[in-house]
């Protein structure tokens, strides 16, 4: 098993790990880039972190001031590595084990963290958490090539690394 490092907030400096196979964990200057991003929107959101992985978007949102964050992952093996991490940071969150496209919100979100598989990419996933963003939140996807549109939400900036694209939308 690899490890990630969180890069700030109060748990900066922490570790946790990642699952391998099927996930691909957003590179550390990314992670850093994405939340540079959307920092100013944290303090006290409600998140949730799709396509979760090793859960550590979610866990750096929390680290960083989120108020509480949900995970949702459809990989068994990964939802266990995200349950692990969650226990030895001794954090109390929601994970639930499903595909996106059949995730049950409860809730609207004022932040969503999506950073999907970029080989098996589908923008209708994608579109399945339009409606769980609050009025006024931002959707932040981790995309492989030209920003797609996500209906009545508004592109607000893409930046490039290397091969990713990070992309900030916000309901308005």
């Amino acid at each position: 098993m690899n490890t990630l490092r969180i890069i700030s907030g109060a748990l900066k400096g922490r570790k946790i790990e990642t699952p391998g196979g099927a996930t691909h964990p957003m590179g550390e200057r990314e992670r850093l880039a994405l939340f540079n991003m959307i920092s100013e929107e944290l303090q006290g959101a409600e998140v949730l972190d799709a396509f979760a992985g090793s859960g550590a978007l979610g866990i750096e949102a929390l680290s960083r001031g989120a108020k509480a964050v949900t995970f949702v992952e459809k990989n068994p093996e990964a939802v266990k590595v995200i349950r692990k991490n969650l226990a030895d940071l001794d954090i109390d969150a929601n994970v639930a084990l499903t595909k996106v496209s059949s995730f049950q919100a409860s809730k609207k979100y004022d932040i969503i963290l999506a950073d999907p598989p970029y080989d098996s990419f589908n923008l209708d996933e994608l579109k399945t958490l339009i409606a769980m963003v609050e009025k006024g939140g931002i959707l932040a996807l981790s995309h492989p090539n030209e920003a797609p549109d996500l209906g009545t939400l508004n592109l607000i900036k893409t930046h490039k690394y290397a091969r990713a694209r990070i992309s900030i939308y916000r309901n308005i």
